[in-house]
C-alpha cells in the first residue's frame, strides 16, 4: 500500500496493513527488495545494501515497521541479494574505473575472444551474459540483467564485505533473510563455453553456474560467519537443486539453511500456457520433496511468487470456477509438511491481469523477450498474447485493498495499472463475505496452526496415477488428515476402501457436503477440496 500519495507501495504501506497479516494469521513478512536501487530489475539491482529506496522510505520507516511487526508476533525477513549488485554499486564504480582497481576482482571481468564475448552463455534475462566496458576493454559478466553485474564470490575480501553487511541487518533484529539466487554463486572454473547453448534456450537448466560443485562451500562459510550466530529463517532461492540434493542445503545436521525454493514445479509453467495442469506431474514432483526432506530438512511451499503469473490464471478456472478453483489449490499445496508462503492477493484469489499494450509491461525481462520477438520477426500482436499469460507483471499489480478510487491502493495512479477486477476481488468485499477465499485462507491457516500432524506428520500420496484428483494424507501418532483435492473442472471419482468418509469427520471443504453414513467412495465436483480427520490404524 502506498502511505505517501506517490502511487509507489511503500514499509509506511505495510506497517498500516499489519493488523490485516495479523488478522489472517500471518506469522512472518518476507519484503523482496528494499534497499537503494536505481530499480532496472525491480529492486533486484542493489546499490547500496545498507540504505532503503527513496520511494519506500527511510530507514527509520523501516524500523518502525520492524518493531510493530514485533509487537504484533510477527517477524520480517528480507530479499537478500548476494550473487549480483547494481551497476550503481560503489563497488561496481570503484571495480570498471580500471583494471588495476583493489575492487577490480570483486566481480567477473574478461578479455573478449576474437573480437566477441569470452564465451557463449546467455543471460537468464535473455542475450548474452556479457556486456562490453569500453573504457577498459574488457566484459563483465551478468547472468539477469546488464545492469546487475555478478559479483566474483571466489574473492576472500569480497565475501567478508558481505558477511559483515549480513552481520548489520541481523543486529538491528530482523528476522533472516529469503536469498536470491543462490545456487548461482559457483561458476564453472574457467568459465567454458556451453557445447550446445542452442539445446538449452528454452530449458531452465544452466550447467556452468546453477549449482555447481562447491556452492556448498559459499554455503557453509556464509552460515558461519553470520546465521549460526541469530535466532532466524532463512530460505534459498535454489534453482538446479534435486529433492535428493536438498537435505545438503537444508538439513539440520548441516546447519546451512532453513530451508529452500525449490524450481522443479515451474517445469510445468514453462509448457504451452493453454494446456490443463497436469495433476500426475504436479503429485509427482511435490511428493518427491516431501519424501526426501521428511525428517531430515524442511520444506518451502509455494505456488505463487513475484517471478510466476497467477497460478489461477495457469492452473484454475477465474471465469467460471474461481472460488472453488483457489481453494483446491490452496488446499492442495498449504496442507502439505512445511512452511506455506502465499503471496499477496494470492489469498484472494487474484488472476492475471490485462495488458492492452506493450507499453504497459515494467519487468526488465519482458522488455528483453519483447525485443528478442520483434527481432525474431514477430508482430505486436502476437508478443502482446503471449506475455498476457506469462509476465512476471500479471503478480506485481497493486494489492486492491477496496473498490475506491486505485483499488484503496494509493490515492494517485498507481505504479503499474490495478488489475481491472479489484471492484469485486478486493479485500474489504471478502472480508466482510464468509464464503470468500480470503476467509478459507483464514481457516486453513488456522487449521494448520492448530493441528501437530498438520506440521509435522508423515505425507503419504494416494491416487499416485489419478489424473483428476491429488490425494494425500498427514499422520501423527496414529492420527492424521486426509486431503482430497479435484484439480480439474471436471467431476472426479474418489475410491478408497481403507479410508471411508464421514460426514462428521469433515473440517473444512470448499463446497456444500451433504450428510452421510461412512462410504468409501464420492463424486468431487469441478475444483472440490475436502479435509477429513482420520485414524491412521
Amino acid at each position: 500500500m502506498d502511505s505517501d500519495g506517490d502511487g509507489i507501495g511503500d514499509l509506511g504501506g505495510i506497517t498500516a496493513r499489519l493488523d490485516y497479516l495479523s488478522w489472517l494469521g500471518i506469522g512472518v513478512i518476507w519484503l523482496c527488495p528494499i534497499f537503494r536501487s536505481p530499480n532496472d530489475d525491480n529492486g533486484y539491482d542493489i546499490s547500496d545494501y545498507q540504505d532503503i529506496m527513496a520511494e519506500f522510505g527511510t530507514m527509520a520507516d523501516f524500523d518502525r515497521l520492524l518493531a510493530e511487526a514485533h509487537r504484533r508476533g510477527m517477524r520480517v525477513i528480507l530479499d537478500l541479494v548476494l550473487n549480483h549488485t547494481s551497476d550503481e554499486h560503489p563497488w561496481f564504480i570503484e571495480s570498471r574505473s580500471s583494471r588495476d582497481d583493489p575492487r577490480r576482482d570483486w566481480y567477473i571481468w574478461r578479455n573478449g575472444r576474437r573480437g566477441r564475448e569470452p564465451n557463449n552463455w546467455a543471460s537468464i534475462f535473455e542475450g548474452s551474459a556479457w556486456t562490453l566496458d569500453p573504457a577498459t576493454g574488457q566484459y563483465y559478466l551478468h547472468l539477469f540483467s546488464a545492469r546487475q553485474p555478478d559479483l566474483d564470490w571466489e574473492n576472500p575480501a569480497l565475501r567478508r564485505a558481505m558477511y559483515d553487511m549480513v552481520r548489520w541487518w541481523l543486529d538491528k533484529g530482523i528476522d533472516g533473510f529469503r536469498i536470491d539466487a543462490i545456487s548461482h554463486l559457483k561458476k564453472a572454473p574457467g568459465l567454458p563455453d556451453l557445447p550446445n547453448p542452442h539445446r538449452l534456450r528454452y530449458v531452465p537448466s544452466y550447467p556452468m553456474h546453477m549449482n555447481r560443485p562447491g556452492v556448498l562451500d559459499f554455503v557453509d562459510e556464509l552460515s558461519r560467519e553470520t546465521f549460526r550466530h541469530y535466532d532466524i529463517m532463512t530460505v534459498g532461492e535454489a534453482n538446479g537443486v534435486s529433492p535428493d540434493e536438498a537435505v545438503e542445503w537444508v538439513g539440520a545436521a548441516r546447519r546451512r539453511l532453513s530451508m529452500i525454493l525449490q524450481f522443479e514445479h515451474w517445469t510445468l509453467w514453462s509448457r504451452d500456457p493453454h494446456a490443463e495442469l497436469d495433476v500426475v506431474a504436479v503429485k509427482r514432483i511435490f511428493t518427491r520433496w516431501q519424501r526426501a526432506l521428511h525428517g531430515r530438512g524442511w520444506n518451502a511451499l509455494y505456488l505463487e511468487n513475484h517471478d510466476l503469473p497467477r497460478v489461477l490464471s495457469r492452473w484454475g478456472d477465474p471465469r467460471h470456477h474461481r472460488f472453488a478453483s483457489a481453494t483446491a489449490l490452496a488446499t492442495m499445496y498449504f496442507l502439505m509438511e512445511g512452511t506455506p508462503f502465499i503471496y499477496q492477493g494470492q489469498e484472494l484469489g487474484m488472476a492475471n491481469t490485462v495488458f492492452h499494450s506493450l507499453a504497459e509491461f515494467d519487468d526488465v525481462f519482458a522488455r528483453n523477450r519483447i525485443a528478442q520477438m520483434r527481432a525474431e520477426g514477430r508482430d505486436d500482436d502476437h508478443i502482446l498474447a503471449e506475455l498476457a499469460l506469462t509476465a512476471r507483471d500479471n503478480s506485481r499489480t497493486p494489492m486492491p485493498w477496496s473498490d475506491g478510487d486505485n483499488a484503496g491502493f494509493s490515492p494517485a495512479t498507481p505504479w503499474l495499472p490495478v488489475n481491472p477486477e479489484y471492484r469485486e476481488v478486493n479485500v474489504a468485499r471478502q472480508r466482510g463475505a464468509a464464503d470468500s477465499v480470503l476467509h478459507f485462507y483464514r481457516r486453513l491457516i488456522a487449521l494448520r496452526a492448530a493441528e501437530p500432524a498438520l506440521i509435522h506428520g508423515r505425507y503419504a500420496l494416494l491416487l499416485e496415477r489419478n489424473r483428476q484428483i491429488y490425494a494425500y494424507t498427514r499422520t501423527l501418532d496414529g492420527r492424521g488428515f486426509l486431503i482430497l483435492c479435484n484439480l480439474t473442472r471436471r467431476e472426479a471419482h474418489y475410491r478408497h476402501h481403507r479410508l471411508p468418509l464421514r460426514h462428521d469427520a469433515l473440517v473444512l471443504a470448499n463446497h456444500e457436503v451433504p450428510a452421510h453414513p461412512a462410504i468409501t467412495r464420492c463424486v468431487l465436483r469441478p475444483f472440490e477440496a475436502r479435509v477429513y480427520r482420520i485414524d491412521a490404524a
